[in-house]
């Protein structure tokens, strides 16, 4: 990967997804949109069966699994349609006539998982947080799992309410995890869970498509008489491309495990991002009540902080102060209202404490 030589002026951007990338990654992709491995033609322009491709995911796969350190027998598949269209892919595979399939119900992303997982068959809501807006996540003793789960699927982080498992729970099933918002953001406990997945546009690349990493005795499951496109086993068996795939999101996701690797790996991102969402926390704690996180103190997220002023005016205010100092996509989600700070793995230090200046210097004024 080249390094950025000449950093241009840019906006911090704080959105939730499609979410900020690394610098590196950027000029990187600039160079071989233009002509990649010395061929004449770019990345978005050769075919997926062609040398070039064939080392883009070669190389994508084999940094996934170094940077996850993803068990050598499961199988790594990139995927279209997002983290969205595994809702329904996970049930279509795996939740069969006659079986139930337990979930744990967290905010938005859980509520459209169980609707699409409804559509295919029984579903089992073992804890639901809707009765306090989402503001908490479920002690083990809260927990209520049905008599015999065909798998149980959580969210680990949650985009929309800045709610985070500390560790995954225990289920009496195979464990499936939607890990979109902080995708590779920590290291991931593989002997807990059975499947993880992940939307791309938050911590590993554009919109459009997800990484899949699924067990092999999951993948023995899978409802043979699905169409083919709609099969875990059919894109595993044919490496991600059983049909011509979002080469460019590989190809970006590519660049993106090795540009964490090179930052030390998940274990020193964990710690990165724990010491820049301190930042933001501690300009919430420490400003008298002015400013209100909306998750609950244990079952904060690193990844999205969702906070509110004492009124919607100081918080278009505080929007319009943020913008004059080069920040965007503080806006809240409108389930929420307020303000909003995604500080993914590419998300620099340095935007923190720009945020936490400003978010004190508010306060200060009332």
């Amino acid at each position: 990967m080249t390094t950025c030589v000449e950093q241009t002026r840019r906006t911090l951007n704080f959105s939730a997804g499609p979410a900020v990338l690394p610098e590196p990654v950027l000029e990187q992709a600039r160079a071989d949109l233009w002509n990649i491995d010395e061929t004449g033609i770019g990345v978005l322009e050769h075919s997926h069966r062609g040398p070039s491709i064939d080392r883009v995911f070669e190389e994508a796969e084999a940094a996934c699994r170094r940077v996850g350190d993803v068990p050598d027998d499961w199988s790594v598949l990139f995927l279209q349609g997002g983290a969205s269209m595994q809702f329904a892919m996970l049930a279509m595979n795996f939740l069969k006539a006659g079986r139930t399939a337990d979930y744990l119900h967290t905010g938005a992303w859980t509520n459209r998982a169980i609707a699409d997982a409804k559509a295919v068959g029984d579903v089992h809501v073992a804890w639901d947080g809707s009765g306090d807006t989402f503001a908490h996540l479920p002690a083990a003793a809260d927990i209520q799992w049905s008599a015999d789960p065909v798998y149980a699927a959580y969210c680990s982080n949650n985009t929309i309410y800045g709610t985070r498992f500390d560790t995954p729970p225990d289920a009496p099933a195979p464990l499936i995890a939607d890990m979109s918002s902080e995708m590779y953001s920590r290291p991931i406990d593989w002997s807990k869970h059975a499947m993880v997945y992940a939307g791309a546009q938050k911590n590993l690349g554009p919109s459009g498509m997800a990484l899949v990493l699924i067990r092999p005795d999951l993948l023995e499951q899978v409802n043979a008489a699905l169409p083919a496109m709609l099969r875990y086993d059919v894109h595993a068996d044919k490496g991600s491309r059983y049909n011509t795939p979002p080469v460019f999101g590989v190809y970006i996701c590519g660049l993106m495990f090795q540009w964490i690797e090179s930052m030390g790996g998940t274990a020193a991102m964990s710690e990165r991002n724990d010491a820049k969402a301190a930042k933001i926390y501690d300009a919430i704690d420490s400003s008298g009540g002015f400013w209100r996180g909306h998750a609950d103190t244990a079952c904060r997220s690193v990844m999205n902080i969702p906070f509110v002023s004492p009124s919607p005016e100081q918080d278009a205010a505080f929007l319009q102060a943020a913008t004059d100092n080069g920040m965007s996509g503080l806006k809240g989600h409108r389930s929420v209202g307020g303000l909003r700070a995604s500080l993914y793995n590419a998300f620099p230090e340095a935007g923190c404490d720009a945020l936490a200046q400003l978010m004190r210097d508010v306060a200060a004024k009332g």
